[in-house]
């Protein structure tokens, strides 16, 4: 089976198709006292009103791509309900039409099957809901593994971080049977390397990037770290972390543990530049790997910009900082897979957060400003 990176390599370049007005595009005139994210995240057309709009185009040549998405509508994961709802308000956002004005061919998989809270014993305090969010991992690595034979790149949708479980599973196991490794950059206002023993909430979402490194086998967290029968699925040399600026007291001797080295926290992207940060976080990622895997969670970003966010931080990423990390990525190429996370319609502003979800997906897929 060809390797993903290989088969983005020999795809030929399609003309990619730029929508006028739609993503990032801002009106000159526009009336006054409109603040400027007004003016950047508007109320999305329908699927059917973007597609309308492809009439009005120009074109750039770029790679294109096979993208399935995978809906993931878990939230065993947190105390805070509604980023189940996530998947479809970033659909609605118009997710697909987007990203097929770039000129990529998109699928949509259907979400994965989650259980809901209300009809689940909640097991240990201190990991709740833990098997139910395994065994929803596990299907999502599943559906992972098959999306990459079909040559297919990945792009799930949460729901709570919990799920990178299932997706970093999925793509660290399809490459494994190729004999190569993978990265992950984990961007997020928390590290999310809680163990059961650690955590100070038992919310599973804070517990993934712990799992994936297969830290404190004893702790209790061999349900998620085991998926597929062996652990750790990402070495720490690989695991990069971006933009953290809420870290439990535990989380950061668990860092040290883990021997996690690349931790950029927001300090770092204050003082040295996003530019030099993702520099440095793309080549350890890429470092004797086949590529890496983007687990994005809308709580990196101010609340400013993403208001609507499971668990929100200030001080975050801003627009613009965000926009360019994923534009970065674009040009480095080795993208292998990508997920989004704990977007919350529920206390989002007019699915603000959501739209911007998919401006971001759109730059990592490709999308130029000029």
């Amino acid at each position: 089976m060809p390797a993903l990176c290989g088969i983005c390599s020999n795809l030929s370049a399609q003309p990619v198709i730029f929508i006028s007005g739609l993503i990032g595009a801002e009106n000159s005139k526009q009336a006054p006292g409109v603040s400027p994210m007004a003016r950047r995240v508007k109320a999305s057309p329908s699927p059917i009103e973007h597609r309308a709009k492809i009439a009005e185009v120009r074109t750039q040549t770029l790679p294109a791509r096979q993208i399935r998405v995978i809906g993931v509508p878990l939230d065993l994961g947190a105390s805070r309900r509604g980023v189940d709802m996530g998947p479809s308000a970033v659909r609605v956002a118009g997710l697909e039409a987007h990203l097929e004005s770039l000129g990529h061919q998109v699928t949509d998989g259907g979400n994965i099957r989650v259980e809901i809270a209300e009809t689940q014993n909640a097991g240990s305090a201190n990991a709740r809901f833990l098997q139910q969010i395994a065994d929803t991992c596990t299907r999502t690595a599943e559906a992972v593994v098959k999306s990459l034979e079909e040559g297919k790149t990945p792009l799930v949708l949460g729901g709570d971080h919990s799920l990178a479980a299932g997706t970093v599973s999925g793509v660290a196991e399809f490459y494994r049977r190729q004999g190569q490794k993978i990265g992950v950059l984990w961007i997020d206002a928390h590290s999310d390397i809680n163990t059961p023993a650690t955590s100070p909430s038992g919310n599973v979402h804070g517990m993934p990037l712990a799992a994936l490194l297969g830290l404190d086998a004893e702790s209790g967290l061999d349900p998620l770290s085991q998926i597929f029968g062996y652990a750790p699925k990402i070495l720490p040399e690989n695991t990069v972390i971006i933009g953290v600026r809420d870290i439990d007291a535990a989380e950061r001797a668990n860092i040290r543990r883990a021997g996690v080295a690349h931790v950029y926290t927001m300090r770092d992207i204050d003082e040295r530049g996003m530019r030099t940060v993702m520099e440095e976080a793309i080549a350890a990622a890429s470092k004797g790997t086949a590529g890496y895997h983007v687990s994005l969670d809308m709580d990196w970003i101010d609340p400013e910009d993403a208001p609507g966010v499971g668990t929100p931080v200030r001080g975050g990423a801003t627009y613009r900082e965000a926009h360019l990390a994923m534009e970065i990525l674009a040009d480095h190429g080795h993208l292998l897979s990508f997920e989004i996370v704990e977007v919350n319609p529920v206390i989002d502003e007019r699915n603000r957060t959501a739209e911007l979800a998919v401006e971001l997906a759109c730059s990592a897929f490709g999308k130029k400003i000029l």
